[in-house]
């Protein structure tokens, strides 16, 4: 038995994500894509008078937070350009889903499990690709 295995399945793990960033939010860390499972906790602890660790709603430091790293999340794709099922969905910078790569500046996140319209912001559910 190899004894160098960290995890069995690095498939859900505590990253480092934008301060403020709220569970359910589509994150991308370095070449990694995620959803953020549980909301980054510097405004929590910020807001104790003695912070506590052990108190925190996730036992995340501030600056990290638990990201799922596979599996289809429903999330808002902010353009209005339609998407068919299969299409790629890229991030920004700034973690925002978009249908536009902008000449490579946007990185692939995954792909279009359900339609969209042209209403910018509307939901898709996006298989997540890493």
């Amino acid at each position: 038995m190899a004894r160098n295995e960290v995890y069995k399945d690095a498939d859900y793990l505590s990253l480092p994500v934008p301060v403020g960033t709220l569970s359910g939010a589509p994150v991308r860390v370095g070449g990694l894509n995620g959803v953020a499972q549980v909301d980054e906790p510097t405004a929590y602890i910020n807001a104790q008078t003695t912070p506590d660790y052990n108190e925190a709603m996730s036992s995340n430091k501030p600056g990290f937070a638990s990201v799922a790293l596979k599996g289809a999340w429903r999330l808002p794709v902010g353009t209005t350009t339609a998407l068919a099922i299969g299409d790629p969905v890229y991030i920004t910078p700034a973690n925002a889903l978009t249908t536009t790569d902008n000449s490579g500046a946007n990185a692939l996140f995954g792909h279009a499990l359900s339609a969209k319209g042209t209403v910018a912001g509307a939901s898709v559910i996006v298989r997540i690709a890493n």
